[in-house]
């Protein structure tokens, strides 16, 4: 970011614009932009003491002012909709998106959606403490949808059905 307030203060102790852009790496341009916008508001340096950076820059370019606003997702209607069978959290991402377009409002780029949804979903995760003997019982549950697997002789489609199973 531009360093405004340093360059305003070089240019006041007599060093010019050739000077200032050597000491500060900033193009010819920039230099004589800042100068210009700051002669034309009437800033001269020193600055009043209570002016921070941000107001500095919203005064000499008011055209630069941030109005971007992003819609933040509704977490808990997509913590709901990923328990359900063959929902991703792309999909989601992707049907927030067309939202946000609809709406006229910026959506996250996917990877923020992800660090949102993590940030939920650790204020939301419910988890308990079982004590069990080892080996003393099996947990089993189902995985993914149901596959076919066709007959080689008839033909036919046969529903096959995939679990995993654990010993804790």
């Amino acid at each position: 970011m531009t360093d405004y307030r340093e360059i305003l203060r070089l240019s006041k102790i007599g060093l010019s614009q050739t000077n200032i852009r050597t000491a500060l790496g900033y193009s010819r341009n920039t230099i004589a932009d800042v100068l210009h916008r700051a002669q034309t508001k009437g800033l001269k340096y020193p600055l009043p003491d209570n002016m921070s950076d941000r107001e500095l820059t919203n005064l000499l370019y008011p055209e630069k002012i941030s109005s971007k606003t992003y819609k933040m997702p509704d977490y808990e209607k997509i913590h709901r909709e990923l328990a359900k069978k063959g929902v991703t959290l792309t999909m989601l991402w992707e049907e927030y998106c067309g939202e946000c377009r609809q709406s006229g409002t910026l959506p996250y780029a996917f990877t923020q959606f992800r660090v949102y949804y993590h940030q939920y979903a650790e204020t939301t995760k419910a988890t308990m403490h079982l004590t069990h003997k080892p080996g003393d019982m099996m947990e089993v549950d189902w995985a993914g949808a149901t596959m076919t697997v066709t007959n080689n002789i008839t033909g036919d489609p046969i529903p096959a059905y995939v679990f995993a199973a654990a010993l804790p």
